[in-house]
């Protein structure tokens, strides 16, 4: 049956590769050198890496829109990818960087708290990772892409942090509320304003 479903997602993924799709493939397919480089302790090579995929992470959505090319496909594809990288991400700073992150436990704690929460609601209630790709989640995505580009290239700065802090746990505490009101698992769902604006004018149609 596993077999069955990699075969189909091959099959798919060969149908419907365009440049977006390819680098958020990239970032799959670069995953375990990555993990492999964290567990063995070669941070230099281990940042090289990571940075690369989170600027393949920043381009794949806005070529993406530039190229006209948004599919749904496409959309659980990078999905996928974003929570692949982000793991890697936070099992660097877990590695090599716990000294910089100490004073601030307490907010990252909350941050990935609520980022697995929103995974974990996603795989519960839908089957699968979400994909609604919100405006406050995309922005979020940038800030905290060049923040670790920053973290694992130069240094830590304390300003930027709370700063993109701040951002994810709103952006991810929007996404949660979102999914607990949503039927089924969509793409590109925009934001909390647009989902109520919609329900509301679905509820005017059927009175």
């Amino acid at each position: 049956m596993t077999a069955f479903v990699f075969l189909h997602f091959i099959m798919e993924l060969k149908e419907k590769i365009n440049i977006p799709n390819a680098l958020s493939l990239y970032r799959l397919l670069v995953f375990p050198v990555i993990l492999l480089l964290a567990l063995t302790g070669r941070e230099q090579a281990f940042a090289i890496l990571i940075i690369i995929s989170l600027i393949t992470d920043v381009l794949d959505g806005m070529l993406a829109r530039m190229l006209k090319q948004q599919t749904d496909f496409g959309a659980r594809l990078d999905s996928i990818a974003d929570f692949g990288t982000y793991f890697l991400v936070f099992l660097g700073v877990f590695l090599f960087k716990r000294d910089d992150f100490a004073p601030h436990i307490l907010s990252f704690s909350i941050f990935i708290a609520l980022l697995l929460t929103a995974l974990a609601l996603s795989l519960i209630k839908f089957g699968g990772f979400p994909s609604l790709h919100l405006y406050s989640w995309k922005i979020g995505g940038y800030i905290q892409g060049i923040f670790f580009v920053i973290l694992f290239g130069y240094d830590f700065y304390t300003p930027f942090y709370y700063f993109m802090i701040t951002w994810g746990i709103l952006a991810f505490l929007e996404h949660i509320i979102i999914q607990l009101i949503i039927p089924e698992m969509r793409s590109n769902a925009k934001g909390l304003y647009w989902v109520l604006k919609e329900k509301q004018s679905e509820k005017d149609t059927n009175n």
